[in-house]
């Protein structure tokens, strides 16, 4: 497949075809509803809170502050970055989990995914051409959506995903950036509305020597921390700061090194970009503490909890009167399996128009 078309070839265009693929994402529909899909905190629990959106945004930041710094196409990891959560149900993480629950229950034994679900967006569920479904992305930037997380090769894919993509490969080093950016992206973020709901404060991370560090530098400016919002925007951006150099210093000459480093290494041989492994040791006991303290948090269980229902519920309704569906869905269940297409209309819902349509089959969320 050219890495620069997948159906036909455009003769005249003003942008380089990574900077078309971004923009074919920015103005899809699937795009447009992680506005109203949840992060951590649900959508209606306060506008200050990160969503799939802005999260979506904060990530391409990062990517392309990295891409630059290190001579990579800052466009295809643009266009990754803000495809990379598309396939996201309402309600994060356990929205998927509950769809996948609920498809393998069934017997439909490949589940449900997030990431491939936003490589499904892109490539076969959003409709934007007559001839062919999908978005018409480089192959690039579709196979930087689909191997967004190591390791690549998962056994919902099908054989001639991997036939098409080479699973046993990695991606372009950008899709490499952009899976690290996610990764310094939600972490500071999460961190910083954490704080802010009031499930958390500084003294619960001080257990993360990571944490400590960035604190003594966020003192070293003098910002009193009875100064909540100025404090929490200070640790924000040196956090970020703090990752995204280090990891810049510590894959600046792998990358020099590494010019087509997806067509000549295996899946199984080191990344050229991450971070040292002191960072890497002190990063990963951030997140456990983060998943303790905050994940876990009795109010946020408690939410995810009524969400996890929400999603059960309307997964049966729709399974037991598919009249339900939209016209659009709808008229794919004489192509597709019910549970599939079912599943794909529940993936598309924004958080609001879920408690919506629970509301009107059950009663008040």
């Amino acid at each position: 497949m050219n890495s620069d078309q997948r159906f036909y070839e455009i003769d005249k265009d003003f942008r380089n075809p990574y900077a078309r693929d971004r923009d074919r994402v920015i103005h899809s529909g699937s795009f447009r509803k992680l506005e109203y899909k949840t992060q951590v905190f649900l959508n209606q629990e306060g506008d200050f809170f990160r969503t799939r959106l802005t999260h979506s945004i904060e990530v391409s930041q990062i990517a392309r502050s990295i891409t630059s710094h290190l001579g990579l196409n800052e466009s295809l990891a643009e266009a990754i970055a803000l495809s990379h959560d598309l396939g996201h149900t309402p309600f994060g993480h356990v929205g998927g989990d509950t769809l996948d629950e609920c498809l393998k229950k069934d017997g439909f034994i490949n589940g449900f995914e997030h990431n491939f679900q936003s490589f499904r967006v892109v490539s076969t569920l959003e409709k934007r051409y007559k001839n062919y479904n999908g978005l018409n992305l480089t192959f690039a930037t579709l196979e930087g959506i689909l191997k967004h997380s190591y390791p690549y090769k998962k056994s919902y894919l099908p054989k001639c995903i991997d036939e098409q993509f080479n699973l046993d490969k990695h991606p372009s080093i950008e899709a490499m950036v952009v899976d690290r950016a996610d990764e310094i992206a939600y972490i500071s973020h999460d961190i910083d509305d954490g704080i802010n709901s009031g499930l958390i404060d500084f003294d619960d991370l001080t257990e993360s020597e990571l944490v400590c560090e960035i604190l003594e530098k966020v003192r070293f400016e003098g910002i009193d921390e009875r100064d909540e919002e100025m404090f929490r925007y200070r640790f924000s951006s040196h956090m970020i700061n703090h990752l995204v150099y280090s990891l810049i210093n510590h894959s600046k000459d792998k990358v020099d090194n590494s010019q087509i480093f997806c067509a000549t290494f295996d899946a199984k041989s080191e990344m050229p970009i991450g971070f040292d492994k002191e960072l890497e040791s002190k990063i990963k006991k951030l997140k456990k503490l983060l998943f303790n303290k905050l994940y876990q948090h009795k109010n946020i269980v408690r939410r995810m909890y009524t969400a996890k229902q929400a999603i059960s519920s309307i997964y049966q309704g729709l399974m037991d009167e598919e009249k339900m569906l939209p016209e659009f869905y709808y008229n794919q269940l004489d192509k597709r399996s019910k549970h599939r297409v079912v599943a794909d209309y529940i993936a598309s819902m924004s958080d609001r128009y879920t408690i919506k349509f629970y509301n009107e089959m059950f009663g008040r969320f």
